[in-house]
């Protein structure tokens, strides 16, 4: 199966990282998973469990490889280790501009660089509202580098009842983003 790096840092919306991990496990892929200090903060509010409870979560694969944003020695840092891809959801402003002006001072930015120096599919989920000029200077950087900007948005074309199918419908957008074949969602004219 394929190799993923998933990133969660400190932007509200843990939850849509948490589903696209699920979803990943479930098919069979690795995960390489590297969360913020502050995501898992936010991590912990907004999902209302301890950090450690979440990763505990995911023990039901053996394809789950957590990795710490301060170890540069992961084989995710390197060119030479090769990934399918890299989703981070949510992002962070602060993380976005870290990627954008090349400052690779976490795995989570260092991998992302990575990816775009190596041509991979960057995915980059940020959630935010409103976004100033300088959020918009930094995506338009990053699109212009080979980085997919999926803003959170949910979609409401396909009558969701619950707050599963909003994130739902996002999740299997990014997934179509990176070829991962999945119906986690009602696809428009279904």
């Amino acid at each position: 199966m394929s190799k993923y790096i998933i990133a969660i840092t400190g932007a509200s919306g843990s939850i849509y990282g948490k589903r696209i991990i699920d979803i990943l496990l479930d098919i069979g892929h690795d995960v390489h998973l590297i969360v913020s200090k502050t995501g898992s903060q936010v991590i912990s509010h907004e999902l209302n469990i301890p950090y450690g409870n979440f990763i505990d979560g995911f023990n039901y694969s053996q394809n789950l490889h957590v990795e710490s944003e301060d170890n540069f020695f992961s084989p995710v840092a390197s060119g030479s280790f090769k990934t399918d891809g890299m989703i981070i959801i949510p992002c962070s402003m602060g993380t976005l501009g870290k990627i954008a002006g090349g400052s690779s001072d976490n795995l989570i930015v260092r991998s992302a660089d990575v990816c775009l120096k190596e041509k991979r599919k960057l995915i980059i989920c940020p959630r935010e509202s409103p976004y100033n000029s300088i959020h918009l200077k930094n995506m338009l950087a990053l699109n212009d580098s080979g980085a997919c900007i999926a803003p959170i948005s949910p979609g409401f074309y396909n009558f969701p009842k619950t707050l599963t199918d909003i994130i739902d419908h996002h999740c299997s957008r990014v997934l179509d983003l990176l070829d991962i074949d999945n119906e986690h969602t009602i696809r428009w004219g279904r």
